[in-house]
């Protein structure tokens, strides 16, 4: 739940205690503009300027009409609720823009959570129903782009209904607080996962206090069930509506002030092709529900799928229509292929097609835009205020333009504010730009966070991997699925590799450019080349699947590899050409081995729950930094003023506080940087940290979503600087315990316990007992057990119950030959790092 919190006092304290100067930071997205898929546009018809729009895996957010710009709603939430940034559905309050409504989580992160979020100061502040055992959502599932699933009756604001995905139509009388099955729908789950794809309700039908004509969207073929429904009585009973075009599923719907029903139809719940449903084909209708007449308005000459629909409250035969997964000409210069938008003055007895009339676009600031292409168009609304203007949803941000009855409409990429591209990795180069790649729009070129910067040419779409050249930082080389590109002069221009020997994966460059590695995806053999990709060789002794080398930053002969399924570093000096193991460090960490500008063979490797361990002799030994909890990932950045030493950034925890930690002396002392209302979801996607070369204090990091989100120290910034105070060995958050669950004379069975009692995740664990007796452990499941009689230990060993979210248990089952129990020996006592 996001909430206000009042930190002064505890702030006040420790400033105090630690003799430190306050300190205030401001945590943004680095602009690059959206680059993900906007999944749908929702303005409110109540009030003027109040305009939301949802992300299939960045969050919500709200217009600000006075700063044209987007505000993130979802920054707050945290890595044990990132899964929650998939908002599959979003809702007003007819009657008052300030109730908002979110139906939001990803069916593969937090073990599926699915909440109902509730605001009623226009998304500021949110309270959470948690709704994962009634009903579960997925953001980012096939027909995310479909809807609205969930809505709010126009006659009474305490009303909500909400389709999903497996379990039916569900309703609300208290504000989305609690939720109740709508037994008078007979639909549950549909073959392709989508389940219900929309519900409408009429508000010319409010009666008593609630609309009493709803409409609900079933995704499936009519050769499978009815896929559409209509109730009369406000949702008591339901009935098929009869004549509904059966060969293609609903997509979208929008009605009238007299009760006429537009809707686009598909062949297939989209946006692309999925199993069955080729995507390809699709339908427009008008249903008259006085009377039940239905009337195909398909625009003459199309067939393709359609996915968005809106009317204009203001002239009821005014609509505006888009198709889904088409690949036409948009523009003609640049060259630009997609979707295609038409409206009607007729009630689409006609249709203007206005991108085939003429189109350009506006990039707003964001130059790489010229030349995408609006696409998966599965949303389109008129600004309820103002019927020229037309917002669109695109899979690479949003559009809008002010004329959509110009002969030639512009179209402003409107994503100012808005970030959602999945970062892979990111560089600040010294004396340079912050150079990034990233999935789908392949990455850009910053000279400062907020300002946008160039996309990388030629563009190859996802980007996976990247490498700078340490000392001649104007050497940079990035890989894709099918290309490797090289640069020479720091991204100005770039030119293809040769020859490649797989796609995707991870790049390190020696530290004078000279040396080329290249680790594929899914391979565990790695490539060298010393002529930028004309010739290759295999790495001798780097048989590490999906190995992600790093480069020395001083020294061109060394490359260091963490094989995080092993724990082995293995440490390479004759430039890449061969490596061998160095050292063992615990198994389970970050693979982003960091290397320490200007110092030959400093090292630094995240741990995990194993915290952070630093080495000065190019891996030969390591120093396990005190007072870490975990360390899920850090970088290093310029160092302080007066400091000799770069600056060390972390995602992880130190004493009960989780989130980015700065230390300006090797590890001694941490601040924290960010807060709980800046926390991105965690650095999930690309699980990396890193620090500004160029300006002390600025941090760069991965999230969940969101792109790469920054931190810099700002005077008027509102996030708080903390001095944390290390936990006391011992100070974990976890009840331990061995309980015996079956015995016989000479063994027992057994489970070691684990329950995350804190308020925040357990990201891998080790715990540790001893038996009184000769006691051994003969086998184990759901963990790893190693030791030799009487000492043993159990790890999550990276398997299912490795991450421990609050309040859940981890649990260890073994067979062990030996009497412990009440009438034997006595139960051990079980240690660790994350017990109490």
């Amino acid at each position: 739940m996001r909430l206000k919190k009042n930190l002064g006092c505890l702030t006040a304290g420790l400033l105090m205690a630690f003799g430190a100067t306050a300190e205030t930071y401001h945590w943004d997205a680095v602009a690059m503009g959206s680059g993900g898929f906007v999944t749908g546009v929702i303005p409110s018809k109540s009030e003027r300027g109040v305009v939301f729009a949802r992300t299939d895996v960045g969050g919500a957010y709200r217009w600000e009409p006075q700063t044209g710009r987007w505000t993130a709603l979802s920054n707050w939430l945290g890595e044990s609720d990132t899964g929650l940034m998939g908002a599959e559905s979003l809702a007003i309050d007819p009657r008052n823009a300030a109730n908002v409504y979110i139906l939001a989580g990803t069916s593969y992160f937090s073990n599926g959570k699915t909440v109902i979020m509730r605001s009623n100061d226009y998304g500021r502040h949110f309270t959470l129903t948690d709704v994962t055992a009634q009903f579960k959502a997925h953001g980012n599932g096939m027909g995310r782009q479909n809807g609205e699933k969930l809505q709010v009756d126009p006659g009474s604001g305490n009303v909500l209904f909400v389709g999903t995905r497996r379990d039916g139509l569900f309703k609300s009388t208290d504000s989305g607080a609690t939720w109740t099955r709508v037994n008078g729908l007979n639909v549950t789950s549909t073959p392709n996962d989508n389940g219900i794809s929309f519900v409408l309700l009429d508000p010319a039908s409010v009666t008593q206090g609630t609309a009493k004509r709803i409409y609900v969207g079933v995704s499936r073929f009519g050769t499978v069930g009815p896929n559409l429904y209509f109730s009369k009585d406000g949702g008591v009973s339901f009935a098929p509506v009869a004549g509904a075009p059966s060969g293609l599923m609903p997509q979208r719907a929008a009605i009238t002030a007299k009760g006429r029903l537009y809707l686009t139809y598909a062949n297939g719940a989209g946006p692309h092709q999925g199993t069955g449903e080729p995507m390809t084909t699709g339908q427009m209708w008008e249903y008259n529900s006085v009377g039940g007449a239905w009337t195909n308005i398909t625009p003459a000459g199309y067939s393709n799928a359609f996915g968005g629909i809106s009317v204009d409250p203001g002239n009821p035969k005014h609509l505006v229509a888009s198709t889904i997964n088409t690949w036409w000409t948009q523009q003609q210069q640049p060259a630009t292929y997609g979707d295609r938008i038409f409206t009607s003055l007729d009630a689409g007895r006609s249709w203007t097609d206005v991108v085939g009339r003429g189109m350009t676009v506006d990039p707003n600031g964001m130059e790489w835009s010229r030349s995408t292409a609006i696409h998966w168009a599965g949303s389109i609304e008129f600004d309820p205020f103002d019927p020229k203007t037309v917002w669109v949803v695109s899979g690479q941000g949003l559009f809008k333009t002010s004329d959509i009855d110009a002969t030639t409409s512009s179209w402003k990429f409107d994503t100012v504010g808005m970030e959602e591209t999945g970062v892979y990795a990111a560089e600040s180069i010294p004396g340079g730009p912050l150079m990034t790649v990233t999935g789908d729009v392949d990455g850009f070129l910053n000279s400062a966070p907020d300002q946008y910067g160039p996309r990388h040419t030629p563009n190859i779409g996802t980007n996976t991997g990247m490498a700078v050249a340490a000392q001649a930082p104007h050497v940079l080389a990035r890989v894709g699925w099918s290309q490797l590109y090289v640069s020479t002069n720091m991204g100005a221009s770039w030119q293809p590799a040769p020859s490649v020997k797989g796609g995707g994966g991870n790049l390190a460059l020696s530290a004078d450019g000279f040396v080329l590695l290249h680790s594929p995806d899914s391979s565990s053999t790695s490539y060298r080349s010393t002529d930028f990709g004309a010739n290759w060789t295999a790495v001798v002794g780097l048989a590490v699947n999906n190995a992600n080398p790093v480069a020395d930053k001083v020294n061109p002969a060394k490359f260091y590899v963490y094989d995080k399924d092993s724990g082995q570093l293995l440490v390479s000096s004759d430039g890449g050409a061969s490596f061998s193991p160095k050292a063992r460090l615990a198994a389970g960490g970050s693979t982003w081995v960091r290397t320490t500008p200007g110092r030959d063979g400093d090292l630094w490797v995240c741990l995990d729950s194993k915290g952070l361990s630093h080495s000065t002799d190019s891996g030969a030994t390591f120093t396990s930094v005190a007072g870490i909890n975990a360390c899920a990932a850090m970088g290093l950045g310029k160092e302080a003023p007066g400091a000799d030493y770069p600056t060390l950034y972390m995602w992880g925890a130190v004493g009960s506080a989780r989130g980015m930690l700065r230390s300006t002396d090797q590890g001694a002392h941490w601040d924290r940087i960010n807060d709980d209302q800046h926390q991105y979801g965690g650095p999930l996607s690309g699980a990396w940290v890193t620090g500004d070369m160029n300006t002390y204090g600025t941090v760069y990091m991965s999230t969940n979503g969101r792109g790469s989100a920054y931190g810099k120290i700002d005077p008027d910034g509102d996030v708080q600087v903390v001095p944390q105070v290390p936990a006391a060995p011992g100070g974990g958050s976890a009840e331990c315990k061995y309980v015996v669950t079956n015995g016989w004379w000479g063994g027992h069975m057994a489970e070691v316990r684990i329950t995350n009692q804190g308020a925040s995740v357990i990201h891998g664990w080790t715990v540790n007992w001893r038996y009184s007796d000769n006691s051994s452990v003969s086998s184990a499941w759901n963990g790893v057990v190693t030791g030799t009689a009487p000492n043993f230990s159990a790890t999550d060993g990276q398997g299912w119950n490795h991450d421990i979210y609050p309040g859940q248990t981890a649990t260890v089952g073994m067979v062990v030959g030996g009497q412990v129990g009440p009438d034997f020996t006595a139960i051990p006592a079980v240690t660790g790092d994350v017990c109490k």
